[in-house]
């Protein structure tokens, strides 16, 4: 029917989105019904300024080989006019079989390409083939590696019960245990194995600072003499106490000692202190490359500018679930989304109602509700400060030094107000975000982010419950820290801080193991066996993602602040993740179900990213104070009687050559520094507006997209008014005639 059917349909036809017709529908004897815009002009009123797009956008036209606007170039009789796509295509340096388009197209590339392969020389053939076979082997390799990788049927199992929210928090905890395990690496390679060689070989070594000063300061024995009953052993084990202290797990173990022989010299000290700043920048750049990937997935998946409805209708089902049960919990959630997305707009409409006075009163009770959550996280602050001076003070008490039971109270006393915390508080801001009248996604990200700012800030009140005591409140004048720079009470502070951090850490794995054995499986078991309404009404324990992977950045934020103190930490935080990761696996298949309320995996891997960088940089404050401010123990570490740790660096340049020294002095001294940060504000001030003007650029473009649709509403509508006066004119010429089945399907 295409002779019956007029031209300009036919153009009408071959419409894509981009406010053009395409003319590969078209021959040579049709193209007169199309303008240089692209568009039918006789007999028709379709102008492209009649586009509803045309007035916000202005789309420069297609040029041909010449530079001329208009149409396309046209070809010779016999050849297809739509050639001029797959031509700009030719010299891709993609493979044939990613380019967009079809078969035939593919064939005509491959087919010129081979062509012009004959004309090329001997040695552009080899090299072209050893592209093309290194492409392949990447490619394969590739493909190999990914069944190499740690967990992968347990993540796609996962994943195909529940959906790639609840595999996202799975996936994030591989990728602490892989980090956690490179910088255990990193410890045991440069620090750990050489001090336990040169200990167990008996090299001769020389130390390269001696410890001076008041004999009070030296005065340093954990071990407890006499008879030491088997409970202070466990005590001594799960507080890193007593026998603990003298192994490789803490700082103070290690010696201020250089081993020089006659090839082979090795600094312990600057070893320490090179390695401990070289694993926090790989923390960093980890960290930074895996945020940049998953925020890319985020721009593109959470952006809700766009459809934001029929994103959800066409764009978001999964489809990694196969279960049946998996299927229907995630179609309830998108109902619900949907919903949530309906009260939202209906909130906003009541919101955009409201009199100032309304306003006003909402605003009031806002500033209220924040008291009272200001007020909240003030009572944990203070009672985490308490907590820490009680635990430090008490554990020097013999009462408490003679009872189990008490003195692993005391021991644990800070570790416990944190975690109480943790647990009540998000409960009570879940509440108070509800009275704040937020909508149902602010509701969420505020509870969110309050909880990260209360797990954070936990361990900021606690290393400055400690700092204070260590330093006298920062009264270097103080008699108690007059004499050795620190209190006289802390003979090796460093080591206490890494007993804190190890405490920690063994009690957040304590509480991972009551939460699953104690709380999760009995409730399973009630909930499976108990029939009362109660029990139903209770529910089955939900797996919530959010709070699962804040338990994750707390631990990982905790063996970062640690690891300078207790060199192993790494190692059994990589362990405690590890075994967390299939106890968590057991649960969630066993007695948990999702959340109703679930994230979107894209937008929390960044967003819990985001944090994690945030726990990183707070790692680094009290490890930099310590390094650049603070002084070092002069009875245990490998920093020992010096006045600074930082020190280090000058002492082990000093011996270098004149050249290298001054180089290295050069380098750190502010005529190389200043210059370096003006190169680097300009290189930031570059991609500042660079990132401005992409922006900007994709602002047009989604108001580009926005207009596509009412584009193809405002031409399907003209050609249905065209059909329809073209059939009444061809009746009224030639008499009965029925265009009815095209008209109701132009396409």
């Amino acid at each position: 029917p295409r002779q019956q059917f007029p031209a300009w349909l036919w153009c009408a036809a071959g419409l894509k989105g981009t406010g053009r017709l395409i003319p590969s529908m078209l021959t040579e004897e049709e193209e007169g019904y199309v303008t240089d815009a692209g568009f039918p002009l006789p007999g028709t009123p379709m102008f492209t300024q009649e586009l509803p797009s045309q007035p916000a956008i202005h789309m420069e036209p297609l040029r041909n080989h010449h530079g001329e606007a208009g149409s396309p170039p046209k070809k010779k009789a016999g050849v297809q006019q739509q050639e001029w796509i797959p031509e700009r295509l030719e010299g891709d340096s993609r493979p044939i079989k990613e380019l967009p388009l079809n078969l035939s197209e593919k064939r005509r590339i491959r087919e010129r390409q081979q062509l012009r392969m004959i004309k090329l020389s001997g040695w552009n053939v080899w090299k072209n083939s050893q592209q093309r076979a290194a492409w392949h082997l990447w490619e394969q390799t590739a493909e190999a590696l990914k069944y190499t990788k740690m967990w992968r049927g347990s993540l796609h199992s996962i994943e195909g019960h529940f959906g790639s929210g609840v595999q996202s928090y799975f996936s994030f905890l591989r990728f602490l245990v892989l980090m956690n395990f490179a910088t255990f690496l990193l410890v045991g390679g440069f620090i750990v194995v050489p001090n336990m060689v040169f200990d167990e070989l008996q090299i001769n070594s020389t130390s390269k600072v001696t410890a001076g000063g008041n004999q009070s300061c030296l005065d340093y024995k954990p071990m407890q003499h006499g008879l030491v009953q088997f409970y202070e052993y466990v005590m001594d084990l799960l507080s890193g106490t007593g026998y603990m202290e003298l192994t490789y797990l803490f700082y103070g173990f290690y010696k201020n000692t250089a081993v020089d022989l006659k090839d082979f010299s090795y600094n312990i000290p600057l070893a320490y202190l090179i390695t401990t700043l070289f694993y926090f920048l790989l923390s960093l750049l980890w960290t930074v490359v895996r945020s940049v990937n998953r925020f890319k997935q985020s721009l593109v998946s959470e952006d809700s500018s766009l459809s934001n409805y029929s994103h959800k209708v066409f764009t978001s089902w999964d489809f990694c679930i196969s279960e049946k049960q998996s299927v229907c919990l995630k179609q309830n959630n998108l109902c619900y989304e949907l919903k949530m997305d309906l009260e939202e707009e209906v909130l906003q409409r009541r919101q955009a109602a409201q009199t100032r006075l309304q306003r006003a009163g909402v605003y009031t009770v806002r500033a209220l509700l924040h008291l009272v959550v200001l007020a909240l996280l003030g009572a944990a602050f203070y009672g985490i400060y308490v907590a820490t001076v009680l635990s430090q003070a008490l554990s020097q008490n013999p009462v408490v030094s003679s009872n189990f039971f008490l003195g692993l109270l005391v021991q644990y006393l800070p570790s416990i107000v944190i975690t109480a915390a943790s647990t009540i508080l998000p409960v009570f801001f879940s509440i108070l975000s509800v009275l704040e009248k937020y909508s149902l996604t602010w509701q969420i990200k505020l509870t969110l982010i309050r909880c990260v700012f209360l797990r954070l800030a936990s361990l900021v009140i606690l290393l400055y419950s400690l700092w204070t005591q260590i330093t006298c409140n920062g009264q270097k004048d103080d008699p108690e820290c007059r004499t050795c720079g620190y209190s006289q009470k802390y003979p090796c502070w460093e080591t206490r801080l890494g007993q804190e951090m190890y405490k920690l850490a063994i009690f957040d794995f304590l509480t991972v193991l009551v939460m699953i054995f104690l709380f999760d499986f009995p409730r399973k078991m009630v909930v499976q066996f108990c029939s009362c309404k109660l029990a139903q009404l209770w529910g089955q324990q939900e797996f919530q993602v959010p709070s699962n992977v804040l338990d994750l950045i707390y631990g990982q934020t905790v063996c970062w602040i640690g690891t300078f103190y207790c060199p192993l930490l790494p190692l059994l935080n990589t362990v405690k993740f590890f075994i967390i990761f299939y106890l968590k696996k057991m649960t969630l298949l066993k007695n948990c179900c999702p959340a109703k309320r679930t994230f979107r995996a894209s937008s929390s891997n960044f967003f819990f990213l985001l944090v994690l960088l945030l726990g990183l940089a707070l790692s680094w404050v009290p490890i930099l104070y310590s390094i650049f401010t603070l002084t070092p123990s002069k009875a245990c570490g490998p920093f020992r009687g010096q006045s600074r740790i930082w020190d280090t660096i000058p002492n082990a340049v000093e011996p270098l050559p004149q050249v290298a020294r001054e180089f290295l002095y050069f380098i750190g001294s502010q005529a190389f520094m200043v210059p370096i940060f003006v190169v680097l504000c300009i290189l930031i001030s570059y991609l500042v507006a660079l990132a401005n003007s992409y922006g900007q650029l994709v602002k047009e473009l989604k108001t580009y997209v926005q207009m596509e649709g009412r584009d193809k509403h405002f031409l399907v509508k003209q050609i249905r008014e065209l059909s329809e006066a073209h059939e009444k004119r061809h009746r009224a010429e030639h008499g009965e005639g029925n265009f009815t089945h095209l008209i109701a399907n132009p396409f």
